[in-house]
């Protein structure tokens, strides 16, 4: 199972909120549903556009989008089955809540594809519980959460729906420290319990570097580099020039080193850094 993107080219209209600029020229890339992928780049290196592109939000100018081997663009491809299929979830989706409880809210979704009421529930009582509540929370009103829990509820109403790719543009965005690790721990639960395919545009390299396998950095509309977050970060001359970073980790190894101890090189998580540190002072 795979989207695969071949030789997408996008660029906005002339108006008087853009120039007409190109925004992604001439991307092609294949995401593997058993991958965790994140996409990186600095603001307006086309992220967010790329990923909407994944279920038919936006229509690419030129090119061609496979989603297990179909073409989403051919007239007769089932547009709503693929937005069941590859759910998206906007930077702040709890501003998109707008039910009186939030087992409504979590309804909506399914409830959209023509399922029975019994299905509907069904699926809307397991999302929800896949991200934390339980029977006694369905009646809360939404707008009674704490920010970590809206999100939850928001990512909830696309699970409700079953998808088999969940993409996630910045979903930790103003979240405080525990609620950004609640919700980075759920998103990959859902990758290694469910079999779900993770998309997560993100600006921060200590979280890829801690929860994807693959990144993909883009600049100026084009894929610059693909590969795992080892291999991506051990290119740091490169990301500085797309005015990036590695993580911080990573640079309070190379700090560690340059001060004298033996710590080696290519680390790029806290975990990596502390085991390290650790095996250094055992060694002294």
């Amino acid at each position: 199972m795979a989207i695969e993107l071949k030789n997408i080219l996008y660029s906005y209209e002339k108006s008087a909120d853009h120039n007409g600029n190109t925004v992604l020229d001439g991307i092609n890339l294949t995401l593997a549903r058993e991958d965790f992928t994140a996409v990186i780049g600095p603001t307006g290196s086309g992220k967010s556009t790329l990923v909407q592109h994944l279920n038919l939000l936006l229509h690419a100018v030129s090119g061609d989008i496979l989603y297990d081997g179909e073409s989403i663009y051919a007239e007769d491809y089932d547009r709503k089955g693929l937005r069941s299929k590859v759910g998206l979830v906007f930077q702040y989706p709890e501003y998109q809540l707008f039910e009186t409880d939030i087992l409504s809210d979590v309804c909506f979704g399914p409830r959209n594809l023509g399922l029975s009421e019994k299905e509907v529930r069904e699926r809307a009582e397991k999302a929800l519980d896949a991200v934390g509540f339980s029977a006694d929370d369905y009646a809360r009103s939404p707008y009674d959460l704490s920010g970590g829990q809206k999100r939850r509820v928001a990512i909830a109403g696309i699970l409700a729906m079953q998808p088999e790719f969940l993409v996630l543009d910045e979903p930790a965005a103003g979240l405080d420290p525990q609620g950004r690790r609640d919700i980075l721990r759920l998103i990959r639960e859902l990758h290694t319990e469910n079999g779900t395919g993770i998309v997560l545009v993100s600006h921060s390299m200590d979280d890829v570097a801690e929860y994807a396998d693959r990144i993909v950095a883009l600049y100026g509309g084009k894929i610059e580099i693909d590969g795992t977050p080892r291999e991506v970060f051990a290119q740091r001359s490169r990301l500085e020039e797309m005015g990036l970073s590695v993580p911080q980790a990573a640079q309070v190894a190379d700090e560690l080193r340059s001060a004298g101890l033996d710590i080696p090189q290519g680390l790029i998580t806290v975990d990596e850094v502390a085991d390290a540190v650790l095996r250094c002072l055992r060694k002294d």
